[in-house]
């Protein structure tokens, strides 16, 4: 099948045995038609999207408005390693002549620019690109060429959701335009269940249509081949936990006398000695093996000395892991509509209304995210050096600071939220009166 559909493709260009004057010559593609993965057309993707609402929170006026509705792209906060997430959805993309391509390429263009400077993944879930929906192997082509190094450098992985035959063999066909490296960082992910090993699943906003499709799969293999659950259940906290443990918890576990927890206060101290000056600061990755060992010691109650790692970058990947993992968010979810809707608060009302708001919170998070938020005042202030604005802080920290109850946020929800960290972070010396 895969030979088949390559000489196939090979043909529908003209059978030229050069790569790159083939893809000179990419017709569209919807002059080849493919089954569609599953016998349904755009209906249920539509109801899929109407279900969701208009959520895009951008201005009808906004030149990115048509595309921002349809929630094709997406940001999910972290991964597993600290780097961000972003989700491209195929099912959500409208038929093609309800959709511009270009302004498409422009707004996922945008939406990366926001996070290149920093390491990141990109998930695009496949299931739902249908022979009605699809972009042409020119727009591809020139999607590909349009990243430049600028968005390559940073890229720590892309995942193919849900791969069909197609696909893989358009790769097989783009390979010539792909560089090795980039190459490299391309993984094929069969069923939801493998995402785990990379992020939650919870966080991620995945379509119905795609949840119901990998169902379907799975039950179609045999018992013994069937894999595990998305989310597994949770098990019982070991004695010594700190992540994945409620602060209240934390607070007879090693924390200090203000209930800090043990992990802010490691991580933040060696920051703080080591880490101030250091470009790009809670932007880089880690060491995956390195990050699952540091947090099995934490969690069996052994001591973890940054000191002799000597690794800034694992110090700044475990304090977001911390705060990413906690049962409930830093900022509660009490306070997440007030914080998405802070935006409409005016200037000269800002800190006392923020200051209001987080008198609700616990006693432990109020001194937990003072503490943090102290931190990360001293981290801009070194910002000429370690290139951290407020701003920069904003992105990196907002979806660690709170995230909706079912976990799952859209993209510009995120902007939100991170608008309301950044105010507040240029705001501390007001909010955190001593």
């Amino acid at each position: 099948m895969s030979s088949d559909l390559l000489v196939d493709l090979h043909d529908d260009l003209g059978g030229d045995d050069s790569p790159s004057a083939a893809l000179d010559q990419l017709k569209l593609v919807q002059d080849k038609q493919w089954p569609p993965d599953d016998p349904s057309s755009l209906s249920k993707s539509a109801s899929d999207i109407k279900s969701l609402g208009d959520t895009s929170h951008l201005p009808w006026d906004d030149p990115f408005y048509d595309i921002a509705r349809h929630q094709i792209v997406e940001v999910a906060g972290d991964d597993n390693f600290g780097r961000k997430v972003i989700v491209f959805n195929a099912c959500r993309m409208p038929p093609q002549h309800q959709l511009d391509h270009h302004k498409l390429l422009m707004y996922l263009k945008q939406t990366l620019d926001k996070y290149v400077e920093s390491d990141y993944t990109l998930i695009y879930f496949h299931h739902g690109l249908t022979s009605e929906n699809k972009p042409s192997l020119s727009w591809l082509r020139d999607a590909y060429r349009e990243f430049d190094r600028k968005y390559k450098k940073n890229i720590k992985a892309l995942y193919i959701v849900h791969p069909t035959m197609f696909i893989r063999t358009i790769l097989i066909l783009f390979k010539p335009i792909i560089s090795f490296k980039f190459g490299r960082k391309i993984n094929y992910i069969n069923y939801l269940s493998e995402l785990e090993e990379i992020v939650k699943c919870d966080q991620l906003v995945i379509p119905n249509r795609v949840r119901e499709y990998d169902d379907k799969i799975r039950l179609s293999l045999k018992p013994s081949v069937v894999p595990g659950p998305i989310s597994p259940p949770r098990s019982p906290p070991l004695p010594f936990q700190q992540f994945g443990v409620s602060l209240t918890t934390l607070k007879h576990r090693a924390a200090d006398s203000e209930g800090i927890p043990l992990v802010m206060r490691d991580t933040i101290g060696f920051l703080l000695e080591n880490g101030l000056q250091t470009e790009g600061i809670f932007r880089r990755s880690a060491n995956v093996s390195l990050v699952k060992d540091v947090k099995a010691k934490y969690n069996s109650g052994e001591e973890v000395n940054f000191s002799q790692l000597e690794d800034v970058h694992l110090a700044a990947v475990i304090l977001k892991m911390f705060l990413r993992e906690l049962p409930e968010p830093l900022l509660t979810y009490q306070l997440y509509n007030d914080i998405v809707n802070f935006h409409n608060v005016d200037i000269e009302s800002q800190a006392e209304r923020i200051q209001n708001m987080l008198m609700s919170l616990p006693d432990e998070n109020y001194a937990s995210l003072r503490f943090l938020v102290q931190f990360l005042a001293q981290v801009s202030a070194e910002s000429e050096i370690n290139k951290m604005t407020n701003a920069n802080l904003a992105v990196v920290f907002g979806p660690n600071l709170l995230w909706a109850q079912d976990a799952s946020m859209t993209l510009s929800a995120i902007g939100l939220i991170n608008n309301f960290t950044r105010v507040l972070l240029d705001l501390h010396q007001d909010v955190f009166i001593q």
